[in-house]
């Protein structure tokens, strides 16, 4: 067992970190200020490999594994988790692109996609399925040679400013359940889809959400991805890719309010003396390092499981994502408040680094659900043997 990172690994993390610093951090602010939505530094991102990251090659991806990209995400969520979480949606929706479309789709979109010239959404959620995903309505009819798609989706990022949807659809009877679910690459501008108003979030402010809605929507049937009725499993296969990556921009916006933190201790005087003198403090500040690290372990581990193809990468997913967006909200919030009232204005970065963070245990699976996909595995009678 070897805690090393190999000479490409610090490589690619340096290069992430010398993007973020560059492209990422001078505009963060008025990105999320303004609500704007950074296409340009994207396709930057793009340009570098990081919008196809763990794509297949013949889509014009890396296909890097999973622990890799990672340490791509964490260095960018450092100074910017809102527009680094983007880039990892787009990430895991063109991977299933990638992965499972025909040759026809792969190659129309594959390279636009993982260039960043292009830009795609993951389409899952509905107004009436969150947790609850397999109970989804929006329905995908084979009419001739064509699918017909009428439903919505609901909190859905990018949506209105991308590309392609990845979208999942009822293909089965009404009963079905996840049984009955396929999934499909629509282009995001055919008629019949039009977009809700911008929701006005309490972070991730540089990524659009929108309501997606479906009336008699029209593809061939070749941008079906893989076969009718996989799309639940195809979802939730790129959902452990997904957990981890959240989990991952958790790890780095933590490890960017710790940073904060460490260098506003050793300038802030109080009562005669820097902060940093403060045993209370010091203690803080120690307990924010250890969650840290600790959460950058599991999400590490995680993210081998599922690249050896571990029979409970699942379960590792789970909890990587649980505990790493638990820990890393706690330690942007523990940051914001060794800043005292500081912290609080948007001079300084915490407040935008708690707001953005906040999000991530409620996405990609609450992290209640979390609880119950690991208790369920938990219960099982070779369990405390098999998750050590």
């Amino acid at each position: 067992m070897d805690f090393e990172l190999t000479e490409d690994q610090r490589a690619f993390a340096n290069t992430a970190r010398q993007f973020a610093q560059t492209a990422l951090a001078p505009h963060a602010a008025n990105w999320d200020a303004e609500a704007i939505f950074p296409r340009e530094a994207i396709a930057q991102a793009g340009e570098l490999g990081f919008c196809g990251l763990y794509a297949p090659e013949n889509a014009g991806g890396l296909a890097l594994p999973r622990l890799d990209a990672t340490l791509i995400f964490e260095e960018m969520a450092a100074v910017d988790p809102s527009t680094t979480a983007f880039i990892t949606i787009h990430n895991m929706a063109t991977w299933m692109l990638g992965t499972w479309a025909t040759d026809v789709v792969r190659a129309e979109w594959g390279e636009a996609l993982t260039s960043g010239q292009k830009l795609a959404s993951y389409a899952l959620t509905e107004p009436g399925a969150g947790s609850d995903a397999a109970s989804l309505k929006t329905r995908a009819e084979l009419v001739g040679h064509e699918y017909v798609i009428n439903g919505a989706k609901a909190f859905i990022s990018g949506a209105g400013s991308t590309d392609v949807l990845v979208l999942m659809a009822r293909t089965g009877e009404a009963a079905s359940g996840s049984a009955g679910i396929s999934a499909f690459a629509v282009p995001a501008n055919l008629p019949g889809i039009s977009y809700g108003k911008k929701e006005e979030k309490m972070g991730w402010n540089s990524q659009p959400t929108r309501v997606i809605n479906f009336d008699n929507v029209r593809i061939p049937a070749n941008h079906l991805l893989g076969h009718e009725g996989e799309g639940f499993k195809i979802a939730m296969k790129g959902l452990d890719g997904g957990r981890i990556n959240i989990a991952t921009c958790s790890v780095g916006a933590a490890q960017g309010a710790l940073t904060q933190a460490q260098q506003y201790m050793q300038e802030r005087k109080q009562f005669g003396k820097a902060i940093a003198s403060f045993q209370a403090l010091q203690f803080k500040l120690a307990d924010m390092a250890t969650e840290l690290v600790a959460a950058r372990q599991m999400v590490r581990l995680a993210a081998s499981k599922l690249d050896a193809g571990a029979p409970d990468a699942s379960t590792y997913c789970a909890m990587a994502k649980r505990f790493a967006t638990d820990a890393g909200f706690m330690v942007c919030n523990e940051a914001l408040q060794l800043h005292g009232g500081y912290g609080y204005l948007r001079d300084f970065p915490l407040e935008r680094l708690v707001r953005d963070a906040r999000v991530h245990q409620i996405l990609e699976g609450t992290n209640e659900i979390m609880r119950v996909i690991i208790a369920r595995r938990m219960l099982e009678g070779d369990a405390p043997e098999a998750i050590r």
